[in-house]
């Protein structure tokens, strides 16, 4: 994907755009205090050295000498006051646009479907997010210090130059726009060097968070030496391409460097002759060496800056990639209301292909719920069990035919509000770095205590909770790592029974359970589906033995259904799964 800097400048604009006042404000103070420090100063020092250079001393050159130092004195103040005033506000409006562009980022990160996230490093992603925003500090700096205000004072100097010597003026000129044309061009042709160099710390940081998300594995299969090995050989690719970026830095620095030298030696050269001839006083051969320094400074820092924000602009690109990706899975311009309350679902003629697979999951598919009813749904790995599910959650859109609920089609209402209708505990349950009492509660942050250990009572989950150093205020650990595959299903049974919801779908949830565990929880997944209509996916027959309807689903169709006994009696793919189970599981 190509990705032109006006593009990434936009996602930055349009926060700068928002503080005008305070961008404004910004500006002036800098600006000021910049042409006082740096354009009016040098001239204010030339009068001086002018005026005692003379050698003799009368009253009223004494006079004139100590004019121009309260006028230098008031200068200084002026300077500060202006300094300190751009700091505050400088401080004001880069705080403010960070928080915001850390905002913008979360909220266009997290409109991306399931699918995006589950194709892409979390790490990664953190990575890119973070490089964005603080690219912005970084742009914003650098433009700022090094190429406005350094304009302007460039500007000044050349101005005064030219009322005083404007031959020394035009060669400053030549100078700079020689300068500027050379950095300009390193700036272009070093832009791929830095983009592979911010891609690459990327796939170093994906490949390390995926390590440590995995580190359970690696130790398991005593994997650590093929990892380390692995991991350096990425490292070793990221070390040629920082290396290539560095020294084409490098040499931009050099060429740099030999431009100062040509500019120092000139200008004074040229000033000397000019004095030898009497054509420039001592102050203005003093003055030309402020210059000469202050030129330094700003071409010097000009340079930098353009290598900063074209490193800066390659590290922001990666996320304006993902800002420019289209959304799988959008909401509706002008979304309904939501109308869900009962939980009738219909599946009318539904067909779904996984575009990476190439290969239907759903063709024509059909299934009506009625609302409060049972349902259990079975078969083999593969058969489309899941991608029921995610269908209805929206996590993926089916190419073809229609999914209401309760008569609304569900790509007429935002996703956000049509999950709110939803209660989901998943095979594998996910919780957040934080404790029990805030997982538990997600669904419903106002919930009471009482409320929380309440569902934790029916989840069977109060009495390991009550046994944990915190109780409820227990932090679980990262993907809640600190509780065992059961804990963690249970603290999610609970956070779906506290969430006031009208559809209910358990995805293989009793999965992690040992047959202790399911059987405690199971009146409480009864007690859980009462009003609701529930959606129950699982190879754990015993789960949905008391269903009101169990589907039989192969090949994304639905080859038997009815309720246990009726499927027993017509002895067919069912009973035979039921009479083949190996400790509850279906067999493979």
């Amino acid at each position: 994907m190509t990705i032109s800097l006006r593009t990434i400048l936009s996602y930055y604009w349009r926060h700068i755009k928002n503080y005008p006042i305070v961008g404004i404000l910004l500006f002036i103070s800098y600006i000021s205090a910049g042409i006082i420090a740096n354009t009016l100063s040098p001239l204010i020092y030339k009068n001086i050295i002018d005026i005692i250079s003379l050698g003799e001393i009368r009253q009223e050159m004494v006079q004139d000498v100590f004019f121009w130092v309260w006028i230098l004195g008031g200068a200084i103040i002026a300077y500060n006051i202006l300094y300190r005033l751009g700091d505050y506000v400088s401080i004001l409006f880069e705080s403010n646009i960070l928080r915001d562009l850390a905002n913008d980022a979360f909220e266009r990160l997290h409109r991306h479907s399931y699918f995006f996230f589950t194709n892409n490093f979390s790490g990664s992603l953190v990575s890119k997010s973070k490089r964005f925003v603080w690219s912005f500090s970084s742009i914003f700096n650098n433009v700022l210090w090094h190429i406005i205000l350094r304009f302007v004072e460039l500007l000044g100097a050349i101005i005064v130059l030219f009322l005083n010597v404007p031959l020394i003026a035009w060669m400053y000129v030549l100078w700079i726009i020689v300068f500027i044309g050379i950095s300009l061009w390193f700036a272009r042709i070093k832009m791929p060097y830095d983009t592979k160099e911010a891609n690459m710390d990327s796939q170093v940081t994906g490949r390390q968070a995926d390590t440590i998300t995995n580190a359970l594995t690696i130790k398991m299969f005593g994997s650590r030496g093929g990892e380390q090995v692995s991991f350096q050989e990425i490292t070793q690719l990221q070390e040629k391409t920082r290396r290539s970026a560095w020294l084409m830095r490098n040499y931009q620095v050099a060429l740099q460097g030999f431009l100062f030298i040509i500019l120092e030696f000139g200008a004074m050269y040229f000033v000397a002759q000019l004095w030898s001839e009497g054509r420039a006083t001592v102050g203005t051969v003093v003055l030309v060496q402020i210059y000469i320094f202050g030129t330094f400074n700003a071409v010097w820092g000009f340079g930098r800056a353009l290598m900063d924000i074209e490193k800066s602009l390659a590290d922001a690109k990666e996320m304006v990639e993902i800002f420019e990706t289209d959304i799988s899975v959008k909401d509706p311009i002008s979304p309904e209301k939501c109308l869900i309350s009962r939980g009738e679902v219909l599946f009318d003629t539904v067909s779904f292909v996984y575009e990476d697979k190439g290969s239907k999951v759903l063709e024509n598919f059909h299934l009506h719920i009625l609302p409060g009813e049972k349902i259990g749904i079975m078969g083999h790995s593969g058969a489309g069990k899941t991608t029921i599910t995610k269908i209805l959650l929206r996590f993926i859109d089916i190419q073809e035919g229609s999914v209401r609920i309760d008569n609304q089609d569900i790509r007429n209402i935002t996703q956000d509000d049509l999950r709110r209708k939803i209660a989901y505990v998943p095979q594998e349950p996910l919780l957040f770095h934080r404790s029990i009492k805030e997982n538990i509660a997600y669904g419903k942050p106002e919930a009471t205590d009482e409320e929380i250990q309440e569902v934790a009572k029916r989840a069977r989950a109060h009495k390991f909770i009550q046994k944990l150093p915190q109780g409820y205020d227990t932090l679980v650990g990262e993907r809640g790592v600190k509780l065992s595959g059961g804990e963690r299903q249970r603290i999610a049974i609970a956070r779906a029974m506290l969430k006031n919801a009208p559809l209910l779908i358990l995805d293989e949830a009793t999965s992690s359970l040992d047959s202790v565990s399911e059987k405690y929880i199971q009146e409480a997944l009864h007690n859980l589906m009462e009003n609701r209509t529930t959606i129950v996916i699982a190879h754990r027959l015993s789960t949905i033995q008391k269903m009101d309807r169990i589907l039989v689903v192969e090949n994304g169709k639905i080859i038997e259904e009815g309720d246990h006994t009726t499927l027993m009696d017509a002895n067919g793919v069912y009973a035979l799964f039921w009479n083949q189970q190996v400790g509850g599981f279906i067999r493979e």
